[in-house]
């Protein structure tokens, strides 16, 4: 049994702290929520008053945060994590951060004489609760396999990624990838519902033939077809329009520094900043559909 800390208790770090402890380990687990701390408590963990509190004595320390801003706060910051943990302790930030930020924190826990590793995650709030994730895992080869070790009763795969920032620009251009299957998904699946196609026969088609996605079988954005996606229940958000805004924005951002030009992605981020524009950024991505379908017009 491990003493893991753990910093971010939302959608995904409530589940996943979870898992650790039904694996056996003692987690502490820190957010700013208090109904966030509370649902995790529900879950095993044991509410950690600070940052402080929840490394102190870890052997690792996962955090999972929105934003690059954020992780660079818990962190960088004056009463952080490499201000308080141990160098003893392994650090895990399994966010998904811009490229530059990531970089920042590899430096700095390097500097401070941390082991570092950028370890995002795919397959979303029900990949999280049923310990199904896949981990990109970047940084030192060694940290990467101490850092598997841990990660295993959350996930599905752990995949190396190579040195330090390379696990977050594997999530970024999968995620980008997802986004743009999303959003053709919605376009054929209305397209053939107005040609007269009943819903499941084109599902069933496409599901085998060279339209197939993961986000056809999985986020399918018509009603009754697909059990796990969010259409099945007024959109209510397995993964947020404005969580899809902000990491396709991050693959617009490392394309600007590399050079790429991304016409379609570019095209799909404006598409969710249309929803959120709306007032939609609360809801499930997938209600990219309504765009296509004419249900919102903005």
């Amino acid at each position: 049994m491990a003493k893991i800390g753990w910093i971010g208790l939302g959608n995904m770090g409530g589940s996943m702290s979870g898992n650790l402890v039904k694996a056996g380990h003692e987690v502490r687990g820190f957010d700013l929520n208090t109904d966030a701390v509370a649902a995790a408590e529900a879950l095993g963990v044991k509410p950690a008053s600070s940052i402080a509190d929840a490394v102190e004595g870890a052997d690792v320390v996962f955090t999972m945060l929105p934003k690059g801003e954020h992780a660079r706060a818990v962190y960088l910051g004056d009463d952080g994590v490499l201000a308080h943990a141990d160098t003893r302790t392994l650090l895990v930030d399994s966010s998904t951060i811009d490229i530059e930020s990531a970089g920042a924190l590899h430096a700095a826990a390097s500097e401070a004489g941390f082991r570092f590793v950028d370890a995002p995650v795919s397959g979303g709030m029900s990949g999280a609760k049923a310990a199904t994730l896949t981990f990109m895992v970047g940084g030192e080869e060694q940290a990467v396999k101490d850092a598997s070790a841990f990660i295993e009763p959350m996930s599905k795969n752990i995949i190396p990624t190579g040195g330090a920032t390379t696990g977050q620009a594997a999530k970024i251009c999968n995620n980008l990838m997802l986004f743009i299957n999303l959003a053709s998904t919605a376009e054929g699946a209305v397209l053939a519902d107005r040609l007269g196609l009943d819903k499941q026969v084109f599902w069933d088609i496409a599901s085998v033939s060279s339209g197939d996605s993961w986000a056809l079988r999985t986020w399918y954005p018509v009603p009754g077809v697909v059990d796990t996606a969010a259409s099945n229940n007024d959109f209510a958000p397995t993964f947020t329009t404005e969580l899809a805004n902000k990491d396709i924005g991050l693959a617009i951002a490392a394309a600007k520094d590399t050079g790429t030009p991304l016409e379609i992605g570019e095209h799909v981020q404006q598409l969710f900043q249309r929803l959120v524009d709306s007032g939609q950024g609360g809801k499930d991505c997938s209600m990219i559909i309504k765009l296509v379908d004419g249900s919102i017009s903005n």
